[in-house]
């Protein structure tokens, strides 16, 4: 497996990597021949050791697994290639694969195949707004302030606003971690989203036992947020555990917050989190990274994305490496049935720049990707990170056609914001709404 895939930093961090090209083929020749069966009789990290590796094999779906079982990995790949193979065929065979399935797969897989079998992947989620819907691409307006100012926060969310962006969520990562901070911002972006009639969903990132004491607090909580890994121990490492994740979502559940649906989770991913813990069990990064689908998958999320290059370049070294990881992720996740979006990014010391996520974007967006980050000017100034801006998104819904939730177009139509949201052509003037709020401010400061 781990010989098996394209190379990367961070297996060769990892000692795993194969020693040259030739040496990759024979593995991904080999692992071609290898039955889809063996996953389920070979766990390549031991039952009795891992709660994720028990959740993987305990909620195998041992009856639709039958469509596909006689299979070997390279069998299933031309499988998953097939006209035939339809996006109603994928949808009922989704709680048949597991991760190292997926993850086998894609890695004798070239990126236009993960894009063409990912199109075909439908996985639709619901809170205030329906996202995951065909030709449709939805954003994480993400206002982000590096002392949590609340007119900084404020000024970007009016800014990501007026470019269409926050249909998937205002998600916004606390500079100051606690409980009364996040009850705080969660507070502030309510208001927002109540005075405005905006159907969309908010989310402080922030731990999940913090999530859940603002619940306990009675606060505002839309979406409950967590990082997580695809092994037991990297999750230990973040401070939490699968009945963790439970309790979360139960608490979320009860506050009944949405409107058209109660997909209430939101969850982040990233190659490379198992190996930064010393949790990787000696498995390559990528794999690492479809097992934590799995742990999403059991949750019902709303929202999961991957952080592709944000851990840095001794995982993903250079523009290449971000993009093919970037393009198996949404792959292995859409295949598992996760509503998965990318936060397309790079570290500033990584050998990448922002053509570079021009380019995984507009893949990304073909690919039928959920959703991206919106940024103002692409930086984030408090994670200090590079990302996509508001105007990315716009560029790539209107060179590919792909229009933002429906609920949340209509809403933009009737602000007056942009005069054809699925064309994403945004009003010339400032809408009158936002106008007259901004003039009600700045007099009484």
């Amino acid at each position: 497996m781990a010989k098996a895939t394209p190379a990367r930093s961070g297996d060769r961090l990892a000692g795993v990597i194969a020693a040259c090209a030739e040496d990759r083929v024979i593995a991904q020749m080999t692992l071609a021949d290898v039955p889809l069966k063996q996953f389920l009789n070979e766990a390549l990290i031991p039952y009795e050791l891992d709660e994720v590796t028990r959740l993987i094999i305990d909620e195998h779906d041992a009856e639709a697994f039958k469509e596909i079982s006689h299979l070997t990995v390279g069998d299933f790949r031309n499988w998953l290639l097939a006209d035939e193979t339809d996006s109603e065929t994928l949808a009922r065979v989704r709680q048949a694969i597991t991760p190292e399935m997926a993850a086998a797969v894609s890695k004798i897989m070239r990126n236009q195949d993960l894009i063409l079998v990912a199109q075909k992947c439908r996985v639709v989620t619901r809170f205030r707004n329906t996202v995951g819907l065909p030709k449709r691409l939805s954003t994480r307006l993400q206002p982000n302030h590096p002392t949590d100012d609340m007119n900084g926060i404020a000024a970007s969310i009016l800014d990501g606003l007026l470019y269409g962006s926050g249909d998937a969520v205002i998600g916004i990562n606390p500079a100051t971690d606690n409980v009364a901070q996040a009850t705080r911002l969660l507070k502030m972006m309510a208001a927002v989203i109540e005075e405005y009639e905006i159907p969309t969903q908010s989310c402080v990132l922030t731990h999940v036992t913090n999530t859940l004491e603002c619940i306990e607090n009675n606060a505002p909580v839309d979406l409950v947020f967590q990082s997580i890994g695809g092994t037991e121990a990297t999750n230990s490492s973040f401070g939490f555990n699968l009945a963790t994740l439970q309790e979360a979502q139960d608490a979320a559940l009860s506050l009944k917050r949405g409107t058209v649906g109660n997909n209430v989770m939101y969850f982040e991913t990233g190659q490379g989190s198992a190996l930064s813990a010393d949790a990787h069990h000696g498995l390559d990064q990528q794999t690492c990274e479809a097992r934590a689908y799995a742990v999403a998958r059991k949750f019902n999320p709303f929202l999961v994305n991957t952080v592709v290059g944000f851990i840095g370049p001794e995982y993903l070294f250079d523009g290449k490496e971000i993009i093919r990881a970037g393009l198996e992720d949404h792959f292995c996740a859409k295949l598992l049935g996760v509503p998965m979006g990318c936060d397309v990014c790079y570290t500033n010391h990584a050998e990448a720049d922002q053509n570079d996520m021009d380019n995984l974007l507009t893949l990304l967006a073909t690919a039928g990707c959920s959703f991206v980050m919106g940024i103002p000017g692409s930086d984030d100034i408090m994670l200090n990170y590079q990302t996509t801006s508001f105007h990315d998104a716009l560029y790539a819904r209107r060179v590919l056609g792909l229009g933002a939730a429906p609920e949340y177009e209509q809403w933009l139509e009737k602000m007056a914001i942009m005069s054809d949201a699925r064309g994403a052509r945004l009003n010339k003037h400032l809408p009158a709404a936002f106008s007259q709020t901004l003039k009600l401010t700045s007099t009484k400061h």
